[in-house]
């Protein structure tokens, strides 16, 4: 059905291109007739004909690739814009589909990390490298501004109207949604970098300043690309180390109900005598050691509430513990001092101390054992204790493969087809309603290039677990990252390259403001209040107008 309403709108384009024809005029007064090449009649003046067709010429528009439809009508041209807006939208789709599908084949790393973000924001840096390399230096300039109103509307977007809502249907996140939020907030660097010129008023180097944000827009690219590839085996590292903790924090509790709540001595340190004690109530046959069964039977045996993990693992990781012999068994004096260990750690949260320390031993490893649970939900682990990173077996491999391949060929290639035609329409309807092109594309575009994403996420998000709402926000965040490094990188080589003037202050400010206010708050916080969606919304009015105000006020731009 998708591909029938694509062909359709092809032929609707085609069918819809602009003709030109001669107008008459009935003028019995006037002059120099020409015959209606019937009766012989004179019918219609010559030099209405004359004016009429020059008059056609003047008013005519410019054909994208000599054939697109075209129009100098402010009606024609928001008809073209729905029409171009919705095929780069489906252009979206079809590439967010490919990788969705190419992402169950290949697994996050390469996919996730290089494939993913480039290609959620090909269709914006299509339109911002058409925005720039059309017609000579000065219409390049003048378009260009298509490009700075897309990408600075699509970051507004994002963080603004599309968190907001978000953050009404899902609250909790995970630590890498922090993560990903300060990656943001540093990803705005080359931004400040190119505005420097204008901050110190020099007008000697902003070329050189363009040149500069462009070469570390493109490294913090490679870098956050690389880290995006190795961030699923940190965060299962990550993960693997909170479980080991909670394994800790349960052989503690256990021991510590076994020893009548008495593991530590008047002076506030481990008491020794009752972990040997422990120690032979845990040996079941009595041969001085501990053997790897006796240790899984141990933890078998206690309660770890709703955190699943592999025992067998959990087992090898407490014998690496206590094990400094390597003979594959705990003996007592190893026993002793991987438990003294292990409470020092869990004394480092509440160190309890004084005479009344071993009474209080109930408290702190309470609040240990709190601790680790939350540090292992903040970690993002789902509810059946299984890594979504991990993915099963796909039942059709190579056709998978392929359907993704020929949906990213497709989303790629009507990306690059109709990115030029909607530029050009953006400005025919700015020339034809006197609004700046900077405005329009500030609304409409990223409403073409982000729906499917905005849907996508407010979906996700609206299912109130943990881990779809951390990879919500987190894809926001990733997103707007992409959109200050690749897509500016985009921008900035054109601006270099064409040796066009950056005059983009009230833009540039604008981005920085929503950047840092929303990184800021997400770098520091794993749930949003529902307050903070009326924060995020009034930022989009807020931003908009502000660049009003600058550019004509103040007269920034």
């Amino acid at each position: 059905m998708r591909f029938r309403s694509l062909i359709s709108l092809l032929f609707l384009l085609l069918f819809t291109s602009s003709a030109y024809a001669r107008f008459v005029s009935l003028n019995p007064s006037s002059t120099d007739l020409i015959s209606d090449g019937v009766n012989g009649e004179p019918l219609i003046n010559s030099r209405s004909i004359i004016k009429t067709v020059v008059s056609a010429e003047e008013e005519a528009c410019e054909q994208t690739y000599g054939f697109m439809p075209c129009t100098k009508t402010a009606l024609g041209n928001v008809f073209l814009i729905l029409v171009y807006g919705f095929l780069m939208f489906t252009a979206a789709t079809y590439l967010s589909a490919g990788s969705e599908l190419l992402l169950e084949i290949l697994g996050p790393g390469i996919v996730g990390g290089l494939f993913l973000p480039m290609l959620g924001a090909l269709p914006d840096a299509m339109l911002i490298m058409v925005s720039g390399l059309s017609g000579d230096a000065a219409t390049a300039q003048t378009q260009v501004s298509v490009g700075m109103g897309l990408l600075a509307g699509s970051t507004v977007m994002l963080l603004t109207v599309i968190w907001g809502t978000c953050t009404v249907v899902g609250k909790t996140v995970d630590v890498w949604t922090s993560y990903a939020a300060r990656i943001m907030a540093i990803s705005v660097i080359p931004f400040i970098i190119v505005q420097l010129p204008q901050v110190l008023n020099s007008t000697s180097g902003r070329h050189l300043a363009v040149l500069v944000a462009l070469i570390l827009s493109v490294l913090m690219l490679i870098s956050y690309c690389v880290y995006q590839v190795f961030q699923p085996w940190i965060q299962r590292r990550r993960l693997a180390f909170a479980k080991h903790k909670h394994v800790i924090s349960g052989i503690l509790r256990h021991l510590k109900q076994h020893a009548l709540g008495r593991l530590l001595n008047d002076e506030g340190q481990p008491d020794e005598h009752v972990i040997r004690r422990l120690f032979q109530t845990i040996d079941a046959n009595k041969d001085g050691h501990l053997s790897a069964a006796e240790l899984k039977a141990l933890i078998i045996g206690i309660s770890f509430e709703d955190i699943d993990f592999d025992k067998d693992d959990a087992v090898g990781k407490v014998l690496q513990d206590f094990d400094k012999t390597l003979d594959e068994q705990v003996d007592q004096e190893e026993f002793v001092r991987g438990i003294n260990r292990w409470l020092i750690q869990a004394m480092g949260a509440a160190c309890p101390s004084g005479p009344d320390a071993g009474p209080r031993t109930m408290k702190f490893l309470d609040h240990f054992h709190v601790q680790t649970k939350r540090e292992h939900a903040l970690l993002g682990d789902n509810e059946n204790g299984e890594n979504d990173e991990e993915s099963g077996e796909v039942a059709d491999p190579k056709w998978i493969t392929i359907k993704a391949a020929l949906l990213l060929l497709l989303g790629a290639a009507i990306a690059a087809a109709f990115a030029d035609p909607l530029v050009d329409t953006v400005n025919n309807f700015s020339a034809a309603t006197g609004i700046p092109s900077f405005f329009i594309s500030f609304i409409a575009l990223p409403l073409a290039t982000n729906s499917s994403e905005a849907v996508s996420a407010i979906i996700f998000a609206s299912r109130k677990k943990i881990r779809t709402a951390s990879l919500t926000f987190s894809e926001l965040c990733g997103g707007v990252t992409m959109n200050n490094i690749l897509c500016l990188s985009v921008f900035l080589a054109i601006v270099y390259l064409r040796g066009l003037t950056w005059n983009f202050s009230s833009e540039v400010l604008v981005i920085l403001i929503v950047c840092l206010v929303m990184g800021g708050f997400a770098s520091f916080r794993t749930t949003y209040p529902l307050w903070t969606c009326f924060i995020a919304y009034l930022l989009y009015p807020f931003s908009l107008g502000l660049v009003y105000i600058l550019d004509y006020w103040f007269g920034w731009s």
